[in-house]
């Protein structure tokens, strides 16, 4: 996989750090994207670099600015010589209660969760198809089951679902594209949206009896971009079980 060029948006923490040291275990270079988390983001560079040399690049950018997701697909391009593949893991979360939802809210929580990954994958979509690429969304359980105080993020959500299954249609044969998602995998670093009674109703009632991590999430994108080739349109749940009982 060592020619394997990735671009890994939201990239330097959580999630998608985790999913950005499983890719460069299985050999890709990667375009590492952040908006804010500048020295996270630096710090996941160096590690990766020590690692392999001349592995990794960094890219920064607000992904709801006009204009950015172009650049950011430029700049990956230009990092490495082409695009392989492209996982939009980059989301905003938080509550959103009916009576008190914002126009901020609307452009934070869509622009972040649906409409930067569609103007990502069309900005991607030529250098994709020359590579017979793939692009991964990571979506949320809730995308189908809509979780409450949580009115626009489940929303977009379920509109990054379909985005997913019709770019999977627009961008055959050449491009496949597919999505992952998790359950209760790393817990808001606030206590707003789930306190610690909720935490613990929740854990008990997922049926592999534990919450996901990082690796859970990475290996799913690994499969889905670099281990099967005649697979597109479909949406993985990586959750332990808990869509199950939802």
């Amino acid at each position: 996989m060592d020619d394997k060029v990735v671009l890994v948006t939201g990239a330097a923490r959580r999630v998608g750090a985790g999913i950005a040291r499983y890719l460069h275990a299985r050999g890709c270079k990667l375009v590492l994207h952040y908006r804010g988390s500048r020295l996270e983001a630096e710090a996941l560079a160096d590690e990766l670099e020590r690692v392999r040399a001349g592995s990794v690049c960094l890219a920064q950018a607000d992904l709801t600015a006009a204009g950015a997701p172009e650049r950011l697909i430029a700049e990956a391009v230009a990092a490495f010589g082409r695009l392989d593949a492209l996982v939009n893991n980059a989301s905003s979360f938080y509550p959103t209660e009916v009576g008190a939802i914002g126009e901020a809210d609307w452009d934070d929580l869509i622009g972040s969760n649906l409409k930067a990954p569609l103007f990502l994958a069309q900005a991607a979509a030529p250098h994709l198809a020359a590579s017979r690429g793939a692009i991964v969304g990571i979506v949320d359980i809730h995308a189908e089951r809509p979780m409450a105080k949580h009115l626009v993020y489940s929303v977009a959500k379920a509109g990054h679902a379909q985005l997913i299954r019709a770019l999977a249609l627009e961008l055959a044969p050449r491009v496949r594209v597919n999505g992952v998602s998790p359950g209760v995998n790393l817990w808001p670093e606030d206590e707003v949206s789930f306190d610690a009674a909720e935490r613990a109703r929740i854990e008990a009632s997922i049926p592999l009896a534990r919450t996901g991590g990082p690796d859970d999430i990475a290996r799913a994108v690994a499969f889905l971009l670099l281990d099967t080739g005649y697979v597109t349109g479909q949406i993985l749940a990586v959750d332990g079980g808990r869509s199950v009982v939802l």
